[in-house]
């Protein structure tokens, strides 16, 4: 049955089997075969269907919530150790992070509990922060994302990173509208929370562009512009406090805008102890 369990969760987070089946490599019909598994043994139906979306009726979302709890059970099965379970946290972030101040701060946890296990999840913001709203992972370090957050999630800021403008250092002028207005741009990436700050002030600041390439990653994206293929519009993240040499930063002066790098988790779960001093620690090596 586990393995229903987590075609549930994937199915709750998705919305539709076809979309649960895309994520977790299966076919809708499986998707469907497994759910249906699912309730016949429960002796429940747990979605109320509306065209092609999936969702889960009062009783689904008690299952769901059962279900999470025994995932992280069945998950920790095995990491046992001199008769008592090992503690684990499952954090997801993004690539930046990764790179920057996470190695440090969870060196620092292992260094403290050498008992604790940890598992690093990467991903876009937004898949993380579903993940996290699915209870499939304790915590994620994103990008705060451009709307609300649902009422039983808690954000805390880690970090605020300016954008800069990055032109190839023989590239003259310290004029950042019109070095946009007339160099070849390089897109970061519309799908991410950060790409999407990006495209709003562009669109606030009412430039006319001649894109050549959007990209997500954003070294790949300081190695185009080092390469002379554009100009682009970059947060300043800890991995980039110093720029390569073949790059020179334009600073935005007052437009500068930012973006807030932070944690998020859910309120009705209580962090375990190590989880919370994962949280500490990042905020001393940020």
């Amino acid at each position: 049955m586990i393995r229903e369990l987590k075609t549930l969760v994937s199915v709750a987070r998705e919305g539709t089997f076809a979309a649960a089946g895309d994520k977790i490599g299966l076919t809708q019909a499986a998707v469907s075969a497994q759910m249906q598994r699912l309730q016949q043994e429960l002796g429940l139906s747990l979605f109320d269907r509306a065209g092609r979306s999936a969702r889960l009726n009062k009783m689904g979302h008690q299952i769901l919530e059962q279900t999470q709890e025994l995932l992280r059970l069945y998950d920790n099965l095995g990491s046992a150790s001199a008769g008592m379970p090992a503690a684990k946290v499952t954090i997801g972030a993004i690539a930046s992070v990764q790179r920057s101040f996470l190695p440090d701060a969870l060196a620092t946890l292992h260094q403290r509990l050498p008992e604790c296990r940890t598992r690093v999840l990467p991903g876009l913001s937004m898949e993380l922060l579903n993940m996290v709203d699915a209870g499939e992972i304790d915590m994620a370090v994103i990008i705060r994302p451009p709307f609300a957050l649902q009422s039983d999630l808690r954000w805390t800021t880690l970090a605020r990173e300016p954008f800069r403008l990055i032109v190839p250092r023989d590239v003259p002028g310290d004029d950042w509208v019109q070095l946009l207005s007339q160099q070849p741009f390089v897109r970061y990436d519309r799908a991410s929370f950060g790409g999407r700050q990006v495209d709003r002030f562009l669109r606030k600041m009412h430039l006319s562009l001649r894109e050549v390439c959007e990209v997500d990653e954003l070294d790949a994206i300081v190695k185009l512009v080092a390469n002379r293929v554009g100009i682009a519009l970059l947060p300043q993240t800890a991995a980039h406090q110093h720029w390569p040499a073949v790059v020179r930063v334009v600073d935005l002066g007052a437009h500068t805008f930012h973006r807030d790098i932070g944690l998020v988790h859910r309120a009705q779960t209580t962090l375990s102890a190590p989880a919370r001093m994962l949280q500490e620690l990042m905020l001393k090596h940020v």
